[in-house]
């Protein structure tokens, strides 16, 4: 019995060649859902990864658990880009400003049309994935509040919409042009949100809840 345990482990746990090409497929898939839109072929995401098809198939049974694996990685490095900002002593609006900037670099808006789509949108992982992204967000902006910096009548929801729409186009839409000007806008954005405000906003703030409502 006591050398059984050992065997098992090694046959249990994922191989490293395994665990490349999966960071692979989720990596092409990402590009490609951004260049292309959410219904670019699976073939043409194994070819641009360098794997076969059914090595796609072996890791991902479908198109919706291969969408879902990529909205979880984005988010997942959208939370570690928040956790980083947090990590910072200094500045606080500093910080939240940077971790805007890195969060639209991970094309956040070619997430909406993939949000949409057939696939379970209360999956446990992709659940997980949001909340962690949410919460570190929401403190990140609290402590800038906090430190007198951001105005008070805004919420994660007023942030997160404002980098969708400011960062990028759409996937699929064909206007690289905008890339150009993404991180321009976006900090025209950022010094609204500075405080003391310089006007009053209508409505109330926005958090993620209202947007999954709405």
């Amino acid at each position: 019995m006591q050398t059984a345990a050992p065997a098992q482990r090694r046959t249990t746990r994922p191989r490293a060649d395994a665990l490349r090409n999966r960071e692979r497929i989720v990596t092409a898939a990402r590009e490609m859902f951004v260049e292309l839109g959410p219904d670019v072929p699976l073939d043409d995401i194994a070819r641009r990864a360098g794997v076969g098809n059914a090595t796609v198939y072996r890791h991902f049974p479908d198109r919706d658990a291969l969408v879902r694996e990529v909205v979880c990685a984005v988010m997942d490095r959208t939370a570690e880009a928040a956790l980083q900002a947090l990590d910072e002593t200094g500045d606080a609006f500093g910080a939240l400003e940077r971790f805007v900037h890195v969060a639209a670099d991970e094309r956040v808006s070619a997430l909406c049309p993939m949000v949409a789509s057939t696939f379970d949108e209360e999956h446990p992982d992709l659940v997980a994935a949001r909340l962690r992204a949410e919460r570190l967000v929401e403190e990140l902006m609290e402590r800038a509040r906090q430190a007198g910096q951001l105005r008070g009548d805004v919420g994660v929801g007023d942030l997160m919409v404002a980098v969708a729409q400011l960062s990028r186009p759409p996937a699929g839409t064909g206007c690289p042009i905008v890339d150009r000007f993404a991180h321009r806008h976006l900090q025209l954005f950022l010094d609204g949100l500075r405080a003391p405000a310089r006007s009053v906003l209508t409505g109330t703030a926005v958090t993620m809840e209202d947007l999954r409502q709405a």
